[in-house]
């Protein structure tokens, strides 16, 4: 495979780049999306989910690249230097009864779902026992950044999903709040970013580590969020964060309730 080189294209269509059409940021979302791109992503999609998804992050690369290739902007062999370095991936974290989705180009998170699984015999019809919690959510988190240092946005999320998961405004010490600001503090006056306290750290095995929990629900989703992005300078919510877990969690509880 080739990595991407400058080439001649109609001066009258710009390159779609990764940033017109995916949550990307930095140097990513100035490149044109390259035919191995898509590749790449339909065989992680493939690989993951059985089959590309129709409207998914792949069938979107896919478009991208072609007209691409069409306008000359890129080469039916090229790879983005990006992709090439870091890779796709596509993840997932079972629940039960469910899967959580993630997908990511070059470490980014660019798409997130949640997909119902076959219940084992005789769980069927309990659909409030085997709603996502909020604690599976954060254990979910976990695996879609967990490599993310924890910084104060990270710690309130947190501290939020807590409190709601609980029904307690108290903080329990030595609990995931109480661990995620204390990792939050740490690594604020740490210089180097090997040496921080990443998400994985705080969130594995969340459930076991929460005294209580709950199904999660819209309002426990927008007040996670409204905690995450209110602590975070750009305010917004990390792409695959707690609040995008959370929510993921909160929209498949719902649609489920409403099929039933």
């Amino acid at each position: 495979m080739n990595q991407e080189q400058p080439r001649r294209h109609q001066a009258d269509q710009d390159p779609i780049k990764y940033g017109d059409v995916l949550p990307v940021s930095g140097d990513l979302a100035q490149k044109p999306i390259a035919p191995e791109d898509a590749a790449m992503m339909q065989s992680a999609e493939s690989r993951v989910l059985g089959q590309t998804q129709p409207g998914g992050v792949a069938s979107v690369m896919q478009s991208a690249a072609t007209r691409n290739e069409q306008a000359g902007i890129v080469g039916h062999r090229d790879v983005t230097d990006v992709t090439c370095d870091r890779g796709v991936t596509v993840t997932e974290t079972q629940v039960p009864g469910r899967r959580i989705v993630t997908e990511s180009i070059g470490g980014q998170v660019v798409g997130q779902f949640v997909e119902p699984t076959p219940v084992q015999g005789g769980q069927t019809g309990v659909v409030g026992e085997s709603a996502l919690t909020i604690g599976e959510a954060l254990e979910a988190t976990a695996h879609t950044v967990g490599d993310k240092p924890v910084e104060q946005s990270d710690a309130s999320a947190i501290q939020a999903a807590e409190v709601r998961a609980t029904g307690c405004n108290v903080i329990t010490p030595g609990g995931l709040a109480s661990m995620a600001q204390s990792a939050a503090s740490y690594n604020a006056d740490c210089q180097r970013d090997e040496d921080k306290i990443k998400i994985g750290d705080v969130l594995s095995g969340a459930t076991a580590k929460l005294p209580a929990d709950k199904a999660a629900t819209r309002q426990d989703a927008a007040g996670v969020a409204s905690a995450e992005m209110r602590n975070n300078p750009d305010a917004t919510a990390t792409p695959g964060g707690v609040a995008a877990s959370v929510a993921a969690a909160a929209r498949l509880n719902e649609s489920v309730n409403n099929v039933m």
